[in-house]
């Protein structure tokens, strides 16, 4: 009898193994779009995953490869929970796809990346960035939130180097320039710099310009903050006035320039993944 009880636990410990298995290997290939749309639902409805339920896909991306301590940690965070999926796809980067509750927002799926974030910081030591997509309805369009996020991943390493967190839907004119031709970057910067280039500029005017787009255009605030007198501030401002033709004091100028240190923020990424 004990050995018939023992024979049965174990067929219940392989099933239970070759269902997570085959879930996995299922939201592997659903995040890769790698299953036409007959099999999504086929292989869903086998599986007893819900086809129409919101869901939106959170990528971790951690510093050292195969970090297997922030996957354990991901693990223990949401494995309890059987409708949420964790999985990777690649050496750096951990998938969360989770089930929302009926109510839940974009402002909760912010405090879930900022718990992960938390988490990973104490309990694993990893320094990770994390980024989401939008949330979706079905289990179909799961594999384009799990694009949106690896956007995002990319979009703020570019743009905003200063966040850890990154949402698909506040990314800004960031998602816009992301998505030029380098070509039409380049002939941008060239129409609005004759050739040159705003990291032709020295370290002064560089901290000057950012000190003074942070500060909303603001002379007098800009010049406290620099401990500069605002003369001083004026006279700069009239130096890159000469040198670019862009005064920055005119609105129009200053969106120009803002958006120009952008393009080539991301010229130079793509340089980087060309060399």
């Amino acid at each position: 009898m004990a050995g018939k009880v023992v024979v049965f636990q174990i067929q219940n410990l392989l099933v239970a193994y070759k269902e997570r298995f085959d879930k996995d290997n299922f939201i592997k290939n659903l995040l890769l779009d790698n299953l036409l749309l007959v099999d999504i639902y086929n292989r869903a409805k086998k599986l007893h995953i819900d086809i129409n339920v919101r869901r939106v896909v959170f990528v971790v991306e951690t510093q050292t490869e195969n970090d297997t301590v922030a996957l354990e940690t991901v693990k223990g965070m949401f494995s309890a929970k059987s409708k949420d999926f964790i999985t990777a796809v690649d050496e750096k980067n951990i998938i969360l796809v989770k089930e929302l509750k009926p109510g839940e927002s974009y402002e909760d799926m912010e405090k879930v990346a900022k718990m992960l974030l938390d988490m990973l910081n104490t309990e694993a030591m990893a320094t990770v960035h994390v980024a989401y997509g939008t949330i979706v309805n079905e289990v179909k369009e799961v594999s384009r939130s799990y694009k949106e996020a690896k956007m995002a991943l990319d979009v703020g390493k570019i743009f905003y180097s200063d966040k850890n967190i990154v949402a698909y839907n506040n990314l800004g004119i960031g998602r816009l320039i992301y998505q030029l031709p380098v070509s039409l970057c380049r002939m941008f910067i060239k129409e609005i710099f004759d050739g040159k280039s705003p990291e032709d500029l020295d370290d002064e005017t560089l901290v000057t310009i950012n000190k003074f787009f942070e500060n909303n255009l603001n002379v007098s605030e800009t010049s406290r903050q620099l401990y500069i007198h605002r003369n001083t501030l004026v006279y700069r401002l009239d130096k890159l006035q000469k040198s670019t033709g862009l005064d920055l004091r005119v609105f129009e100028d200053a969106i120009t320039f803002k958006i120009a240190l952008m393009v080539v923020k991301y010229m130079n990424y793509i340089e980087t993944l060309d060399n």
